[in-house]
């Protein structure tokens, strides 16, 4: 089996109070719906913030910008006929334009979601580790 390194990014969007942040959610091959944060692949040229400015407005419908490198999450699983090596760059981003949407094809539903409840909403242990290092920094810089 051939064995593929792939790169993405996104992050965490909060909304500008800061007392919220937009997820998405897909649904699995069971049909149950998992919130996440935004992501997508780095395309030609790109750096990882870049990317993880379009993939938030193109999953999300937010316009954001980077305010910190949150860390990076890696992971393997196999698609079709290759083993893939994943590694997702994520960025705590701030919103300043744009509007809520799920009219991403890969997307089955956007939300705000107040930042208490990530820890019980998002799908994935890694990026509620991420979500835990994005509130210490915004607490220190408030």
């Amino acid at each position: 089996m051939r064995t593929v390194d792939e790169t993405s990014a996104g992050g965490l969007v909060v909304d500008a109070t800061g007392a919220s942040a937009a997820l998405i959610g897909r649904l699995d091959r069971r049909g149950r719906l998992l919130w996440s944060l935004p992501k997508g692949h780095l395309e030609e040229g790109e750096t990882a913030e870049q990317a993880a400015v379009r993939e938030v407005e193109e999953e999300t419908g937010i316009i954001a910008s980077v305010r910190a490198f949150l860390g990076s999450i890696d992971y393997w699983f196999v698609a079709e006929d290759r083993r893939i090596h994943k590694t997702v760059h994520h960025y705590l981003l701030r919103a300043h334009g744009g509007e809520l949407s799920d009219e991403d094809v890969e997307v089955t539903e956007v939300a705000w979601v107040p930042l208490g409840e990530l820890d019980s909403r998002l799908a994935y242990a890694d990026e509620r580790r991420l979500v835990r290092r994005a509130a210490q920094i915004l607490e220190e810089s408030a």
